[in-house]
């Protein structure tokens, strides 16, 4: 802990409206022997101003720096002083001096600091004080990583990957199921255009990556083998990969899975004729026509000079048999043993099976425009027909359609279909609605092509099978099930596996274009992970923090929370049921910190005593209708805390009456820190974090989803102090929704206000 810990006071962020000298003369008087140094400086953020703190780490003076000015997202990288000094910045711009609203609605005037502003910033310096005095230098868990990563796939993506990691110096193997390399894109004819000028397609060029990756001497392929186990933590796992049959552990640091997709069941096509009229195929089955050098149809082996290409189903045609395809994912997941809540559930229902056709995805719309230009190809004077209901070509692929459209041989038009019937001779009649032609239309066609929906090899089985407590798969997105889960927004590659990074359609639709430049991502993502661990840091979101998990596990009742709710899987158990902790597989969010009951579990920068003796450094009056009520807000460090600090920046108000204190996620909040602030008098406490649910936007994936399930836990906890339930609340936000914070917070202050004193006040 810190026990000389040095003040500074940065004058030119706090423009003139804080008494700044009277706040230093609070902290002298009130940490007289913790706080031996206390200056103002007029532009801390300087040259001079890092200097001058500098001379008082070296002089010996202090070992810890609050720094109070402005926010912590600002200037981060200057108040840096060696692992060896502890930093804590205390926000007064934004969060106190620019978000000010006076409720007499009087503007401040410069130098004159009202009195309900001075008791905000006192309260907030304080609270940095004492964050510093509870804190210890964390030393981080390095461990001696094996630089070598091991791809999973060998197809576009996975062959994408290797290149890159092995470009760096780093050592590759590549395990491939099938005993050729090339995945999806050595079944293809052609890909949509990769360079410029992006109007036509062209060979895959797949021959020759695949020549660069059993080129190099850092790379080592495995054909016809499989993964078995996955065993382990960032940094050394042990891959057991059955090689022709014969097992051999495989030392690896990371993991890129690219394993890539399999078509849909083909059962929910029938409505569209598939099965029932020859000539009714799939967008794949097509390809491989093309790929094999003649485009004919299945009835009579002749050429089809009418071919239509369908984008849009609506919802009219929602086949029965889909319930069939459930079934039997749900067998499927059954077999892989997917036992355990937080593992994947391949549980496809309608939507989810025929997520490629209820809409017409990028990656639908480009292939039938591929395609379309085939029937050119490959049938002088045939006639392309694209019918879609959404043509989606974002990006650089416009010119691919406008190239599409200027083609004399193919017809593009909007609509949905009705109906498919035989129109005898293996013709084919398509009924459309809402047609650019027409209301509703009748075409005969020689075959109709329907796209194919890719479904993520993961939803069918656990590649990975990791020897993990949560089960042998990564978590899969709820919406969608079988696509690696992780926030698409903020970190797309990583998964809720640490070290194991998802590439290409294994995470989502994509084309080779979009999953050359996933797979790069994965491929660095990997690397990282490897120097990351080597020096015990954190991987994102909270790259390079040395903090990890401590237990006291003396007190530990093995209850399993911990362990149950951590999102990553860092926790296992050991044989007397006690968390047994993976630091590398950490992300450092302290989820496990709030489940735990006993509170045995801490960081030694982020704990619960320290988090609860900041809150106590607020001033409570024994009065409310004299002083005012005071109201504690949490706010996830990730979306809520710069979202405040954005709506301040931008000139936005809230009430004095808050205070607000940052946590690394919501899941973190443990309930004493709501008891603690309720029993000194504290008349409300809201939790302000990520949005949750299916839209989820919580780069810790499952902590605001885990804090409003422990409301009913805080509820009790009211319950049994007297309080009412009403004066805790959990509300979402997003990072860009920082207009919306302070309406929030009003409402919030108006509903406590309407409550009354919390009965503890003055007590």
């Amino acid at each position: 802990m810190a026990d000389k810990i040095g003040v500074y006071f940065d004058e030119s962020s706090l423009g003139g409206v804080l008494d700044i000298q009277k706040l230093c003369e609070g902290v002298q008087k009130k940490w007289s022997d913790l706080c031996p140094v206390v200056k103002i400086h007029p532009r801390l953020a300087s040259d001079d101003g890092r200097a001058m703190i500098q001379k008082d780490i070296d002089a010996g003076l202090i070992e810890a720096v609050c720094i109070c000015g402005t926010s912590p997202r600002v200037e981060w990288d200057f108040y840096k002083f060696g692992e060896g000094v502890l930093v804590e910045r205390v926000n007064l711009r934004e969060q106190c001096v620019l978000c000010y609203a006076d409720p007499s609605g009087e503007k401040v005037q410069p130098g004159q600091t009202p009195e309900l502003l001075h008791k905000m910033a006192n309260d907030y310096v304080n609270m940095g004080v004492v964050k510093l005095q509870k804190a210890n230098i964390p030393a981080g868990d390095s461990v001696e990583v094996v630089k070598r990563v091991l791809v999973i796939g060998g197809g576009w993506a996975g062959l994408t990957a290797a290149k890159n990691v092995a470009s760096v110096g780093y050592d590759v193997t590549l395990v491939e199921k099938k005993d050729v390399l090339g995945g999806a894109a050595a079944t293809m004819y052609k890909t949509i255009p990769l360079s410029y000028p992006y109007d036509a397609a062209h060979p895959t060029g797949v021959e020759k990556k695949i020549a660069e990756v059993t080129g190099n001497d850092k790379i080592e392929v495995l054909l016809s083998s499989e993964v078995v186990s996955i065993a382990g933590a960032p940094g050394n796992y042990e891959a057991t990969v059955s090689v022709g049959g014969d097992e051999r552990v495989i030392p690896c640091g990371s993991v890129v899975l690219a394993t890539g997709w399999v078509p849909q069941d083909t059962a929910v096509l029938k409505p569209l004729g598939y099965g029932k009229l020859k000539n009714v195929v799939t967008s794949r089955e097509f390809e491989a026509m093309a790929k094999a050098g003649a485009i004919v149809r299945k009835s009579d082996g002749a050429k089809p000079q009418k071919v239509m290409f369908l984008l849009g189903v609506g919802d009219k045609l929602i086949p029965q048999e889909a319930k069939e395809a459930e079934a039997k994912a749900a067998a499927l997941a059954a077999a892989a043993n997917k036992e355990v809540d937080d593992a994947p559930k391949t549980n496809f229902s309608k939507q989810d099976t025929c997520k490629h056709l209820y809409y017409s995805s990028e990656l639908t719309s480009v292939t039938a425009l591929k395609q379309a230009n085939y029937v050119r190809e490959f049938i002088p004077g045939g006639v392309a027909m694209v019918v879609y209901e959404h043509m989606m070509v974002p990006g650089i692929n416009e010119l691919y359609y406008k190239a599409a459209q200027n083609d004399p041989s193919v017809m593009m038009t909007k609509g949905v279909i009705n109906d498919v019937r035989d129109g005898g001779d293996g013709d084919i009649v398509v009924v459309l609605e809402d047609t650019l032609l027409g209301s509703k239309i009748e075409v005969e066609v020689d075959m109709l092509v329907l796209p194919t929906a890719l479904v993520p090899t993961t939803a069918l089985d656990p590649i990975l099978k990791l020897k993990y407590r949560q089960g042998p798969a990564m978590p899969d997105l709820e919406l969608f099930s079988g696509y690696a889960d992780s926030n698409y927004i903020c970190f797309p590659y990583e998964t809720r596996r640490t070290g194991i990074y998802a590439a290409g359609t294994v995470r989502q639709p994509m084309t080779l274009s979009t999953t050359e430049t996933d797979a790069a991502g994965a491929a660095l993502k990997a690397i990282q992970c490897l120097e990351s661990a080597n020096r015990g840091m954190a991987v994102h979101p909270r790259s390079g923090d040395l903090s990890y998990p401590r237990f006291n596990l003396v007190r530990c009742t093995q209850c399993k929370r911990c362990t149950e709710e951590c999102p990553f899987g860092a926790l296992d158990e050991d044989e007397k049921g006690n968390p047994m902790p993976n630091t590398s597989r950490c992300r450092r969010c302290g989820t496990c910190m709030g489940a735990c009951p006993e509170r045995v579990i801490f960081f030694d920068n982020y704990n619960v005593d320290q988090i609860g003796s900041a809150i106590k450094q607020v001033e409570v009056p024994d009065d409310m209708a004299v002083g005012g009520p005071r109201m504690l807000i949490l706010a996830c460090e990730n979306d809520a805390y710069p979202a405040l600090d954005m709506a301040a920046l931008r000139g936005k108000k809230w009430s004095p009456y808050v205070r607000i204190v940052p946590v690394r996620c919501l899941g973190s909040v443990n309930t004493i820190w709501i008891a603690d602030a309720m029993s000194k008098g504290t008349d409300g406490c809201l939790l302000l974090g990520c949005k949750y649910g299916e839209d989820y936007q919580c780069h810790f994936v499952k902590g605001s989803e885990l804090c409003n399930r422990r409301m009913a836990n805080i509820g009790e906890t009211l319950g049994k102090l007297g309080i009412e339930t009403e004066r805790v609340q959990q509300m979402q936000v997003a990072i860009d929704e920082y207009d919306k914070v302070p309406g929030m917070i009003d409402e919030f202050v108006d509903a406590i206000t309407k409550l009354g004193p919390n009965p503890f006040k003055g007590y």
